[in-house]
């Protein structure tokens, strides 16, 4: 509409030094000293919903970070959408890989540098802008509720008993998140699966103290060497998780699917070397997108033990720890899966060493009929404003808030992404591109118009 793009054209600078300011509060959920930021950064979005015009705003209180609630509700008769997002950040280590600080945002190359800018500051942020256009406009054509979260980044721990608490006050027909990812700028896609997780951290311990490798060495376990013999059993030469009974419950995606996910442009060789990887590795039979997406996976994300620092100290380490997530696929529960990990981790550890199991959070795969009337209408709010029909795709990552959304409220969720796998999230240097950030609060009032026709 005429309307959306001159208010769009006539605030772009004002948009982007909002984003800005929000992106130089350092609102890192995982770690403590940052505590007060997160707070802050829940009182920006607070503000902003408010200049935007949403009404009943305000910074809902958990046993952890705030949830921030606003709502515009236009007509009971009308549709509701949900929006979705979250405004704490991944911790920026290591800094030292930075081009530029990462709660200083820099914009180069038609990029804003900065963490968060992506994941999920950016994304979340569009939808405030959007909304804005829509209000001033007098163009809102359904109702709307914002529930933007303080812990994502760390498991959303206290967002389930918020949901459960607050089912009438979220109560709506669709779930909108922006957390994800398109194929390209030129290939607009949205994301219809997501992948679970269950992640845990291991402790073997062997003697009761660091000994001189001299004089034990060759005769004591190392806790080190324990704990690497185990992670290698977890998986055999062609990629298969190793876990009894880790794929019984994995619902298979048939060749037909695979043969529409195949049509999704996919440059293999781009893909190396955007990462700086001379091959790719995984489970053999699937590609290198059905191994991000369709498929399980299992990693080791951190693993430590015995003297790190300068120079040398030749000792034997009591013990060695890593942490280990595991991506879920359709079927698989993730209080089961880590179940069955530890069963089997535990069995793997010899005489000569002692297991501890800590398990973090975890999550539900989830997956978006594209023959519901919320993914039709936000399809036809792509092909209005990148002149192409997107593709739907599942992605790696996981939003495990997706299924407590269809379990607690029966919603499901329309995953309109607007970033790039390029985008360095969760890593030094993320970035969010200018076209992706305008295009999506492009983007986003269409799907509240067809949504709102359906």
């Amino acid at each position: 509409m005429e309307i959306w793009n001159n208010y769009l054209e006539e605030n772009k600078e004002r948009f982007l030094e909002e984003l800005i300011e929000l992106l130089k509060i350092p609102s890192v959920s995982a770690d403590s000293q940052f505590s007060d930021d997160v707070f802050e950064a829940a009182q920006f979005v607070k503000a902003r919903l408010e200049e935007a015009g949403a009404d009943n705003v305000e910074v809902c209180s958990t046993e952890g970070y705030p949830v921030v609630y606003g709502e515009k509700i236009i007509d009971d008769s009308k549709p509701t959408v949900l929006v979705y997002g979250h405004y704490d950040v991944q911790p920026a280590d290591p800094y030292d890989l930075w081009t530029s600080p990462p709660f200083e945002p820099v914009v180069k190359d038609e990029k804003i540098y900065a963490r968060g800018a992506c994941d999920d500051k950016g994304q979340a942020y569009m939808h405030i802008k959007a909304f804005e256009m829509m209000m001033k406009t007098d163009s809102l054509p359904c109702n709307v509720k914002f529930m933007i979260e303080g812990e994502e980044e760390v498991g959303s721990d206290n967002l389930e008993q918020f949901v459960i608490d607050n089912k009438e006050k979220l109560k709506a027909d669709i779930v909108l998140i922006s957390d994800t990812s398109m194929i390209a700028n030129d290939v607009p896609s949205i994301t219809t699966g997501l992948r679970g997780l269950a992640y845990l951290e291991v402790k073997v311990t062997g003697p009761n103290r660091d000994l001189h490798s001299g004089f034990y060495g060759g005769a004591v376990a190392n806790p080190i060497n324990v704990l690497c013999d185990m992670i290698g059993q977890l998986q055999d030469e062609s990629g298969k998780i190793t876990i009894p009974g880790f794929y019984d419950s994995v619902i298979e995606v048939s060749d037909a699917e695979r043969a529409e996910m195949a049509k999704a442009p996919f440059d293999l060789d781009r893909f190396k070397s955007s990462i700086g990887i001379k091959d790719v590795k995984g489970e053999e039979g699937y590609s290198t997108n059905e191994r991000t997406s369709i498929r399980p996976s299992l990693d080791v994300n951190g693993i430590w033990g015995g003297y790190i620092g300068e120079g040398a100290k030749t000792v034997l380490p009591s013990y060695a720890q890593a942490k280990i997530s595991m991506r879920l696929v359709s079927g698989q529960d993730p209080e089961k899966i880590a179940d069955l990990f530890e069963k089997h981790f535990k069995s793997l550890a010899p005489n000569s060493a002692t297991v501890e199991i800590n398990r973090h959070h975890g999550g539900e795969p989830a997956v978006t009929p594209i023959d519901i009337p919320a993914y039709k209408a936000a399809s036809k709010a792509y092909e209005t404003t990148f002149g192409k029909v997107p593709v739907p795709q599942r992605a790696g990552g996981s939003i495990p808030i997706v299924a407590l959304f269809e379990k607690e409220l029966g919603l499901k969720s329309i995953l309109m992404g607007f970033g790039l796998d390029t985008d360095a999230i969760h890593s030094p240097n993320e970035h969010f591109g200018l076209f992706n950030f305008y295009k999506g609060i492009e983007t986003i009032p269409y799907f509240f118009k067809f949504f709102a026709e359906n």
